[in-house]
């Protein structure tokens, strides 16, 4: 006789819930303004908070690709989500450094991709997050 398995406690069913964050939308706002990232159209940032996400992140950046854009006749847009069970927890430094993080992946002609996250030669993606975060904490 097989053995049967309660999902329900192996696997959370508990489901994402997704709400407007409209304190992250003002920090990010506040920061591509202070680090003057032009290029960034802030009213295209869309920021969101949420909770039982199973992720060991502590935000997340979701870009609407091409094929999407072309399908719904809109420029496009990115969506900033912060984890609510971790990102809450964090000093005010260190969410702006989370922040930072997360907008560096919107690359500078804006169309929908992201930036990956490269670890060697010029285009290391951790040394461009650092010497941000050192220009912001300069800034302030």
């Amino acid at each position: 006789m097989r053995k049967s398995i309660n999902y329900s406690k192996r696997f959370n069913s508990g489901k994402i819930e997704w709400k407007n964050a409209s304190d992250v939308t003002q920090r990010v706002e506040k920061i591509i303004k202070s680090l003057k990232f032009d290029w960034k159209y802030k009213k295209r940032i869309l920021c969101f908070r949420s909770s039982n996400a199973k992720t060991r992140a502590y935000a997340r950046i979701w870009g609407l690709s091409r094929i999407w854009q072309k399908a719904l006749k809109i420029p496009p847009a990115y969506i900033l989500e912060v984890i609510s069970e971790k990102y809450d927890k964090l000093s005010e430094t260190k969410k702006d450094e989370i922040l930072i993080h997360e907008l560096s992946h919107i690359p500078q002609n804006f169309s929908g991709s992201l930036i990956p996250h490269i670890r060697r030669g010029k285009r290391n993606f951790y040394a461009k997050v650092k010497r941000m975060i050192y220009r912001y904490s300069e800034v302030l």
